[in-house]
């Protein structure tokens, strides 16, 4: 059964939790967006080449990286809610470290804190974000990415009008993060409390490499990051080497890509209801894979800029899909195999940016692009591991003071349309 032939059966107890999640979604998208547009201050700052930016900036991913695997002992030893309370405050405070190291090894050192805050924190919202769409029955995870798209906007401009004003990174961030860290403890309040019964999941390792089901969703994803990475950092060099667009042209590309991929993660819930998280990711995939088409064969600004807007289209949903599909295949804590997935997909994110450059160097950019565009194709091939599976409900131990007029409810996504049981959510 899809998601499709469900009904919308959330009481007020489930609509605060899912407001509640969207801001901690928010709060981590407003950072990562603070953090992007303080990096030429950072470089100016210390007098770094462009070489050594990247080098400390790979130390971002590595720590991300590092760290995913060790959300689900978190979630398992302090239960879901406050392990998402804590890697809130670890990333907020992560987040001011940067700005204030002295020299390149300890802004790669700051930085590789900052990437476990944000790795960790990543996998606790998305986990978070599992529990959310159990209990609402129906897909949530892509508006919920849609909030944190609109957090990386909004900490974007800020961002910006600070730089613009003059404004050192270090008073910046200093204001930002604590806002940010009150919030997301004042979110993570309402936020579900899912935990297993006695004796129905073991506890898992301390440190949790991805499981088989989890890396066939896992490379999904990484084909939509990759296609992602590879249109924002490089669409602007595209357009200005390829088709000789002016500089406030080339920009434009990004905005198209980025404005393209928020507004369909804020309508992807429905458009997933309606057909499903296969079929949707099938034409998104194809939507993206035309999109890479437009932007190889593009000898004018304007059809680059209209293939970047369809690939942003295209790939928008695939991440929360996935990030969805792993959490509701693990029998256990969700934690373990939305960390595989993240990892793979923050390994894409590394990779994409290099593997580009490497290719354009050498051949060619649209050579790079068809390269993009072949991964792409990759989702109308594999979306078929995203058919959701089901998976037991476990009650919420959330304290009788968070609780809404609903008191404890079961899981609506175990019940299923037809009375419940194994197989009622297949795509």
């Amino acid at each position: 059964m899809d998601w499709g032939e469900r009904g919308d059966g959330a009481g007020p107890r489930d609509r605060l939790a899912r407001r509640a999640v969207a801001v901690v979604f928010a709060v981590h998208g407003t950072a990562s967006g603070t953090f992007a547009t303080r990096i030429p201050w950072l470089r100016e700052h210390l007098g770094l080449s462009p070489g050594w930016l990247g080098v400390a900036l790979v130390c971002v991913t590595l720590g991300a990286s590092a760290a995913m695997p060790l959300s689900a002992t978190l979630e398992h030893r302090f239960g879901p809610r406050t392990a998402l309370r804590h890697t809130s405050l670890a990333c907020c405070a992560g987040l001011l470290l940067p700005p204030l190291m002295p020299g390149l090894g300890w802004l790669c050192a700051g930085l590789f804190v900052f990437g476990c805050g944000l790795g960790l924190m990543d996998v606790a919202m998305n986990a978070q974000g599992v529990h959310v769409e159990e209990r609402y029955g129906r897909p949530v995870m892509s508006s919920l990415h849609g909030m944190w798209s609109l957090g990386g906007l909004v900490g974007g401009g800020v961002g910006v009008l600070a730089a613009h004003n003059g404004w050192p990174a270090t008073v910046h961030l200093a204001l930002v993060a604590p806002v940010l860290a009150v919030v997301a403890a004042v979110a993570c309040r309402w936020a579900p409390d899912v935990r297993p019964q006695a004796g129905d999941a073991e506890p898992p390792p301390r440190f949790a490499l991805p499981t088989r089901g989890a890396l066939a969703v896992g490379l999904v994803g990484f084909c939509a990051v990759f296609a992602e990475g590879a249109s924002m950092d490089w669409s602007g060099i595209y357009l200005r080497d390829v088709t000789g667009a002016s500089p406030g042209l080339a920009a434009a590309a990004y905005t198209a890509f980025a404005c393209t991929m928020a507004v369909a993660r804020l309508c992807g819930d429905a458009i997933v209801q309606r057909f499903g998280a296969v079929r949707t990711v099938r034409t998104g995939g194809a939507l993206a894979t035309l999109g890479g088409l437009l932007v190889v064969g593009a000898r004018t600004p304007a059809v680059a800029v209209a293939g970047y807007a369809l690939i942003g289209v295209g790939i928008a949903v695939v991440v929360p899909l996935c990030f969805s599909a792993a959490g509701h295949t693990s029998a256990g804590s969700p934690g373990r195999a939305i960390a595989g997935v993240a990892t793979l997909a923050y390994a894409s994110g590394l990779a994409a940016p290099a593997a580009v450059g490497w290719v354009a160097e050498a051949t060619s950019l649209k050579v790079s692009f068809g390269l993009v565009t072949a991964l792409a194709a990759g989702l109308v091939l594999g979306a078929g591991v995203l058919r959701p599976q089901p998976r037991p409900a476990w009650p919420d131990t959330s304290p009788p003071g968070s609780r809404g007029s609903t008191g404890d409810m079961p899981s609506r996504a175990a019940e299923g349309a037809d009375g419940g049981g194994p197989g009622g959510r297949g795509a």
